[in-house]
């Protein structure tokens, strides 16, 4: 096979035919590109019309991609500088020898000194590094310490582990015929009649997987919406239901939304008695949430909640869809539940137009989960958890391995820790402007640590201030990968990245990674290249190569709907659900031995106008909701700041207030605005907005300014408008998962300028 179908060349330049994600990130939605090559350099970006799924659609961040790949500040060479010049721009050029031995002599000391658990990874989310971030602790370092630094765990995560829980599934998702080469017009398909999209904006940010867009193709095929978010935005205003909640009250909804569908006898009887655990216990836990007691917590008319529920369960096929808002609450374990119970009492799982279901990992998503037992069992022991029992749902049998963000904040702080942590590695996070809840305590503690590594595409706050030695990362036109939509979990296709280029002194994770294991735990290392590694994954699956995939770019995986049915998702073969009673578990048989509630329930957020939890001064002065982390389709997290084109449509960082609310605090569009609570305080310009309901304010994440000083103590102005400031680490769910980034009290008032 040495034809290489996915490259053509015409009067010298080369096209290749790939799948984007990252570096620079981006969600593996693996959206098909045509680069053009032309001596060697990238000369136009083009979307590839032959991808069954993206069919010649790219975002804004692929079409700037040139601008990233090219651009005069982006890291070239390995670098290092001496930890006691962290925060300076003290860096010496190095070779990736010289690198690899610096960073081996200081984990073998490490290990020496103190033993292997008192290294550590932190990870962000959505790049390619998310397949490998745990595997850089296990099979590099020899530590059980992987951290995602958000609090609560709260991205992705929660959902996953609530479909494992109560379905034994991957992750469940919008049927939009993605397994199917003819897609909307394969006689096995059903147009859904409605779409609930759930705290997403699924064509902003195409998270996860999921390539948004097909909301659009759906809709234009007689898909109805209904929209369940705070804001106002392009999906909601072209839905036939629009559910405008108060922001972190999204269980006491779905509480509602299941009433009205049981009171009312709307739910699928058949499904329901032959496929449901508790369901008898499930409508009685609910049957005290009227609509009108819905309306008083979240603000949702009574009659607008039960019109929605009443199509939604009316409308078969109708399918439902979830987003990070779930994640980022501390009742999101109990949203989550009702949510995915409210799919199935409608009889929406697995079947054509509905929500699909898949095992829960595929091939490389097992082995990086797999990976930790390539440790003694006494060093797994060590994981840096509680010491009194806490979060037992995460750290039990959670679906993200490794330690919770506030778990490893307290370790840090402890004044005698079961042992130290002394070594750090961040791959595929900037988590001082992007995840962290009170980044400045985190730069405080991590300040500590004896020596950090980084592996990055671009000089951010989080290098500058804490890394010894930085290694710089190769793009995803310059080394090769493979995409799996939802990292594994509901995978519809693989897609091939094909190198286009050469990475000149670049390397992929992947690349760093295999080359410091084989240095340090070479046991565990048996492939010489990636591409061998790769076909070895495959073949757990599949009877074909990595070279197949890369001649057609994409391979998109069978599919049969009701596998419950078949026994096609249980481990055992036998029909039913993989979960201990082999049914959907309206009420769960596991929370309980972790200490939690079998049934979902509400409970207000701590920060919270309404909270018992606060004074009534305190809410007094910060009568305001701030809620945080929507999308904008041109950054992806806190990337692309640098990317000349896109930040000339999107300069400054927005928060968008309501006209009437602007007009009380004599703030006008435009204006810069100081965002405050007893946390913290950010700054951001304000957008007037009818979008927003006059109590809610809604701050842009992930801010720092590329352009601005990069030595400390400014660090490019990670801390000026970053809302995470005002967001207190540990007030989490009791599962562990879930923390208040969409929901905490806050006062507003007009300033001079972002430095103000």
């Amino acid at each position: 096979m040495d034809e290489k179908k996915w490259m053509t060349e015409e009067d010298g330049v080369i096209k290749v035919r790939s799948c984007a994600w990252s570096a620079p990130g981006d969600h593996p939605t693996g959206c098909g590109v045509v680069l053009s090559v032309k001596d060697g350099k990238i000369v136009k970006v083009e979307g590839d019309p032959e991808h069954p799924i993206s069919q010649g659609r790219l975002c804004p961040r692929c079409l700037a991609f040139d601008e990233m790949q090219y651009h005069p500040d982006r890291l070239l060479h390995p670098m290092k500088r001496d930890p006691k010049d962290r925060g300076k721009d003290a860096w010496e050029q190095i070779t990736w020898e010289e690198a690899y031995d610096l960073i081996e002599s200081e984990i073998r000391r490490v290990w020496d000194q103190y033993g292997p658990e008192s290294c550590f990874v932190i990870t962000g989310t959505g790049r390619e590094t998310t397949l490998w971030a745990n595997v850089y602790a296990t099979n590099v370092m020899a530590s059980p310490n992987r951290t995602g630094v958000i609090s609560g765990a709260s991205c992705y995560g929660p959902r996953c582990t609530i479909a494992n829980y109560h379905l034994g599934a991957g992750y469940p998702e919008l049927d939009y015929a993605a397994f199917f080469p003819d897609r909307y017009d394969d006689p096995r398909y059903e147009v859904p009649k409605y779409i609930m999209i759930w705290g997403k904006i699924p064509i902003y940010s195409n998270s996860d997987g999921l390539f948004g867009h097909a909301v659009v193709d759906l809709m234009k095929r007689g898909s109805k919406l209904i929209v369940v978010d705070p804001r106002v935005n392009w999906l909601s205003a072209h839905a036939e239901y629009f559910l405008q909640l108060r922001p972190g009250t999204d269980a006491a909804l779905g509480m509602g939304f299941a009433n009205v569908i049981i009171q009312e006898d709307l739910y699928d009887h058949e499904f329901v008695d032959e496929w449901c655990y508790g369901f008898k216990e499930f409508a009685e836990c609910v049957s005290e949430w009227t609509p009108e007691r819905v309306e008083e917590v979240t603000w949702v008319p009574a009659d607008e909640l039960r019109a929605a529920a009443r199509a939604f369960a009316t409308g078969k096929p109708s399918s439902a869809m979830w987003g990070l808002a779930f994640d980022m609450q501390s009742n999101g374990v109990q949203a989550g539940h009702l949510f995915l119970a409210i799919v199935a009492i409608c009889g929406y799982l697995d079947i054509p137009g509905g929500v699909t279901l898949a095992a829960p990992a595929s091939f490389m998503g097992k082995w990086r989960y797999d990976a930790v037992t390539s440790l003694p069992q006494e060093t797994r022991d060590k994981l840096a958890k509680p010491q009194d029992g806490r979060y037992a749902v995460y750290y039990t049998g959670g679906a993200m391995p490794g330690v919770l963000g506030d778990t490893m904040i307290d370790w840090m702080e402890m004044e005698n820790p079961p042992y130290p942590l002394k070594l750090g590695w961040i791959v595929g996070s900037n988590l001082l402007a992007c995840s962290a809840a009170q980044p400045q305590r985190w730069l405080k503690n991590l300040q500590q640590v004896e020596f950090m590594i980084a592996n990055e595409m671009f000089m951010t706050p989080t290098t500058m201030a804490l890394a010894d030695v930085i290694l710089p990362i190769s793009t995803w036109a310059e080394h090769i990968g493979i995409v799996m939509p939802h990292f594994g979990r509901n995978t519809h296709f693989l897609g091939a990245m094909n190198q286009a280029i050469d990475p000149g002194d670049t390397r992929s994770d992947f690349q760093i990674m295999m080359e410091m294991g084989k240095r340090l735990r070479p046991e565990v290392w048996p492939w010489e290249t990636e591409e061998e590694f790769l076909d070895e994954q495959l073949h757990t699956v599949y009877d074909w190569d990595f070279k197949d995939l890369q001649q057609d770019v994409v391979r998109q995986q069978p599919f049969e709907y009701e596998k419950f049915r078949t026994g096609k998702l249980r481990a055992d073969g036998e029909p039913g659900f993989d979960t201990p009673t082999g049914l959907v578990e309206l009420k769960s048989s596991i929370y309980p031995m972790f200490g939690e509630e079998a049934l979902p329930y509400f409970v207000e957020p701590y920060y919270s106008p309404y909270s018992e939890s606060i004074s009534d001064e305190v809410k007094a002065e910060y009568p305001l909701i701030m809620t945080s982390g929507g999308r904008n389709i041109l950054y992806f997290h806190s990337e692309h700041r640098n990317a000349p084109s896109l930040r000339q449509l999107h300069p400054d960082p927005l928060v968008t207030i309501h006209p009437d609310t602007a007009a009380a605090y004599g703030i006008s569009d435009g204006d810069w605005v100081a965002i405050e609570n007893p946390e913290g305080r950010c700054v951001q310009r304000a957008r007037v907005s009818y979008e927003v309901d006059p109590r809610v304010i809604h701050c842009e994440h992930a801010w720092w300014f590329p352009e601005q000083q990069g030595e400390a103590p400014n660090l490019y102005g990670p801390f000026k408008a970053n809302p995470n400031n005002l967001v207190p680490h540990e007030i989490i769910g009791k599962s562990g998962y879930g923390a208040n980034y969409k929901s905490v009290i806050a006062k507003i008032s007009r300033v001079d300028g972002l430095d103000s």
